[in-house]
């Protein structure tokens, strides 16, 4: 499973919204979801608007494909495009900056069990 981390900005003014319309989001935009192969979603925001996000997925390029090919996603992807910042013509699923990940303690605690070799030295 690939985990994926990602940074958006939503602009200030518009986060009360945002976060009314992730309290409840459509069914369909849910289902479509898990069946493309987005697990474990999560979004965080600060008050200034910094959003991160996180999800599981098989395939990062297949799920945004999966994504692609719904109605759904179009219809919620240009809906929630305005509550961006930078994006210009771009979708925020396929604008987001995905961040490398540099550490996971189940990855570490492998290591320790003998699986695979750790090193000892502080980074």
């Amino acid at each position: 499973m690939h985990r994926v981390c990602f940074q958006l900005q939503v602009r200030p003014e518009r986060l009360a919204e945002y976060r009314r319309r992730h309290a409840a989001v459509w069914p369909e935009m849910l289902r479509a979801l898990r069946d493309t192969g987005w697990h474990n979603y999560s979004l965080f925001v600060r008050p200034d608007g910094l959003l991160i996000g996180y999800f599981e997925t098989p395939s990062l390029d297949a799920a945004r494909a999966g994504m692609a090919a719904t109605e759904v996603n179009a219809r919620w992807q240009a809906e929630m495009a305005p509550f961006f910042v930078g994006l210009d013509d771009t979708s925020p699923d396929a604008g987001f900056l995905e961040l490398d990940e540099v550490f996971h303690l189940e990855d570490q605690l492998t290591g320790i069990d003998g699986s695979a070799p750790i090193t000892s030295e502080l980074v």
